[in-house]
């Protein structure tokens, strides 16, 4: 079905001169590790370019239409699963303004693949376009992509809530956790700007060099684009085994060392942010245990301090073995939406979620990522992230934190401040 070609590269240059390349496609998934490599990382960056089939669909049932497709493809797919698949899974509903309209639910199978470790490049291409890769290959290095862009306007950015509005929100939502309706719910609210156009593509490459994320990924179907800048991993599955890398606890960075190492340790050491990372590790235990082999739920790793670009995080690492016969598809089903964008118990977190939101979430928290011919696959999660829709010209990044017990409703808002930054910077110039 496919051919691979393998090759060495010598311009380091490469992967800019591809991301460009790969502009002339109506759909494209490009992810990269920016060579933060972790325990789990099976590529420095993949390229997915040019759909030969695809499914596009809302959340009826999108689960089952999605496990269908991969299983009669049998192929690599790439592709995203919006936070409002929740409504697939449970009775529940997602009513608030959309201004992005992407479907709930996008995959597709690309004609052509690249897929980088180091040095080393392995082309994966469709035999029906086969015959191409030498003429791509040339495309690719002739590519200046050094060329000036046009500046980006001024945008005039709105937040969907004031201050007040926010805390009365995070407020309310404290009442909710004191009763005890909930132990934690993530409360996130929308920045946006309307009657806007920006370079897609050079908005991408200004928030991956501020941020550097392990996660990042660059996404277009047609008129809606996705840039991430996303630190966090949802699941992966590699043969047997199955991953979750949750983040729970934010700081900010110094560019004084001292200063910043300060700022890790008490990140480290903080009871606040402990209690929400152990509490999100528990629901994802719960989760895997859904299709685990009895007893082989275990957490590797608990409440560790990783250092980015912009921000301290402290993450859990997870895992799980499962039976060969589980299809990869049903392995998402019963995680999703992942435990750090929602909270505990997951279901009537949601519920509140809905109830206090004044925005639709959509491909915000949910998730992008593939599948291989072999049924692994490996998805982020979609945070510190940029959406737009060129068709009807709507810019949107949302931003949340997690409400426990414990929460001061400003330190919330000034957390999201800090996450924000890398957004607001890029879009603001």
């Amino acid at each position: 079905m496919r051919t691979r070609h393998t090759f060495t590269i010598a311009n380091p240059d490469f992967k800019a001169q591809l991301l460009q390349w790969s502009q002339q496609f109506e759909e494209v998934v490009w992810l990269d590790s920016n060579r933060y490599q972790q325990n789990y990382s099976t590529y420095d960056a993949v390229l997915a370019v040019d759909a030969f089939t695809c499914i596009s669909t809302d959340s009826h049932q999108g689960f089952d239409q999605l496990q269908e497709y991969q299983a009669i493809t049998k192929d690599w797919i790439f592709g995203y699963l919006t936070y409002d698949l929740k409504n697939d899974l449970e009775n529940l509903k997602s009513e608030h303004f959309d201004g992005l309209e992407f479907p709930d639910l996008f995959f597709f199978q690309p004609k052509k693949i690249f897929l980088i470790k180091g040095d080393i490049v392995e082309m994966d291409y469709l035999r029906m376009v086969d015959d191409e890769f030498e003429s791509d290959l040339k495309e690719i290095a002739a590519i200046d992509f050094d060329e000036p862009t046009k500046p980006s306007k001024l945008l005039n950015i709105q937040m969907r809530l004031t201050k007040e509005q926010y805390v009365a929100k995070v407020n309310t939502m404290l009442d909710h956790i004191h009763r005890g309706d909930i132990y934690e719910a993530n409360f996130c609210h929308e920045f946006y700007a309307e009657k806007t156009h920006i370079d897609a593509l050079a908005t991408y490459r200004k928030l991956n060099a501020i941020s550097k994320a392990p996660f990042a990924a660059y996404f277009r179907n047609h008129d809606h684009y996705l840039l991430s800048a996303s630190p966090e991993r949802y699941l992966k599955k590699i043969g047997n085994k199955v991953i979750s890398q949750p983040i729970k606890g934010t700081a900010s960075r110094s560019k004084d060392q001292l200063a910043d190492e300060n700022l890790k340790n008490e990140l480290e050491n903080n009871p606040k942010e402990r209690s929400e990372n152990i509490m999100i590790v528990d629901l994802v235990r719960n989760d895997l245990s859904h299709t685990a082999k009895k007893g082989s739920v275990t957490v590797e790793e608990l409440c560790a301090i990783y250092t980015f670009e912009q921000v301290h995080q402290m993450i859990s690492t997870i895992t799980s073995e499962v039976e060969a016969t589980i299809p990869p598809v049903h392995i998402l089903k019963t995680t999703f939406p992942m435990g750090s964008m929602t909270g505990a118990p997951k279901i009537s977190a949601m519920q509140i979620i809905e109830d206090l939101e004044e925005t639709k979430r959509g491909l915000y928290s949910g998730s992008i990522g593939y599948f291989t011919p072999s049924g692994d696959f490996d998805f982020n999660v979609v945070i510190r992230s940029i959406l737009y829709n060129a068709d009807n010209n709507y810019v949107s990044y949302s931003v949340g934190s997690a409400i426990t017990s414990k929460s001061d409703p400003l330190k919330e808002y000034e957390e999201c401040l800090i996450k924000a930054k890398a957004m607001k910077e890029v879009l603001e110039n």
